[in-house]
């Protein structure tokens, strides 16, 4: 994973490409041990995206000559967005193919996050195949200049306009806006194009770490999209249970990318979702599975 300073060096960056890197850059403190910071925001935890992304770089930091292919993890206490996260890394196999890793992020002593990331030597397979990319319109029809014709923009949330900003990590642009007014998406079926906001350095290991961030980003809105409400409703209390990711052709993170969602279960306060990540060609390159507490605050 390139340094801060190697990066810097050669060009000018915007501020959101800056503070990308900056997120997914880690102090090595020790061998096999990490620290990590968060952004300076307003939000009462660590976004579930930042520990997984930082999560994966410190394990990346430990392997050299593969890629990882695969990623489980399980979020087990809310992270403090005013102290460092320690990661631990755990060497539990390499061998001829495959390389393994746990990684333990830590706050006040405490294990908040655990992920197993496996990595893989690229080989030749017989077998190549993937489900098709659905049909939705593309990322140029969804731009802030496009969605402000219409009817219902003046009406739009705001945490749904910022979606158009520019000075975020993360471009989101979302395909199915109605749900944002109570329209209820009947199969769960939704979809948003993502993309780094600025270009990244060409490490493919740093690209499936940006997407891995990005992948926590509006997919357990898939639950919600069902009963035509959003997470960002004020009686929710939405929280990330598990996530796992498979990493299937090379992509680029700084470049769009349609994050097709879906829920096939949700009950007992837990809801089930899943992702299947595009290029624009249709190529699948990543698919994302997620389990999350949604329940309602009580009276």
């Amino acid at each position: 994973m390139p340094r801060n300073d190697e990066i810097f060096e050669s060009t000018i960056m915007s501020k959101s490409l800056i503070d990308l890197i900056s997120i997914l850059d880690l102090e090595q403190l020790e061998v096999n041990l990490f620290r990590g910071n968060s952004p300076k925001t307003s939000w009462q935890r660590v976004f579930g995206g930042q520990v997984i992304g930082q999560a994966m770089v410190a394990a990346c930091r430990t392997v050299e000559g593969r890629l990882p292919h695969s990623l489980h993890c399980y979020f087990i206490l809310p992270g403090d967005p005013q102290i460092p996260i320690i990661y631990q890394v755990e060497r539990l196999r390499d061998g001829k193919s495959y390389s393994t890793r746990r990684v333990t992020a830590i706050q006040h002593g405490n294990a908040i996050f655990s992920i197993m990331v496996s990595f893989h030597a690229e080989e030749e397979s017989a077998f190549d195949h993937q489900d098709k990319m659905p049909d939705v319109p593309p990322p140029e029809k969804l731009t802030a200049e496009e969605v402000a014709k219409q009817p219902l923009f003046k009406e739009m949330p705001e945490f749904i306009r910022r979606y158009y900003e520019s000075d975020r990590p993360i471009e989101l642009r979302p395909v199915e806006l109605g749900r944002y007014f109570g329209q209820k998406i009947e199969d769960g079926r939704i979809h948003v194009w993502i993309r780094t906001a600025a270009k990244l350095p060409d490490d493919p290991a740093l690209h499936m770490c940006a997407l891995a961030y990005a992948s926590d980003f509006s997919l357990l809105d898939a639950i919600m999209a069902r009963y035509g409400r959003t997470l960002f409703d004020k009686r929710m209390m939405p929280a990330s249970l598990d996530h796992a990711m498979w990493f299937h052709r090379p992509f680029r993170a700084d470049e769009w990318l349609l994050y097709a969602q879906d829920s096939p279960s949700a009950r007992s306060g837990r809801g089930l979702t899943r992702g299947s990540i595009f290029k624009p060609d249709g190529t699948l390159v990543a698919s994302v599975a997620q389990e999350g507490s949604v329940r309602e605050r009580r009276a």
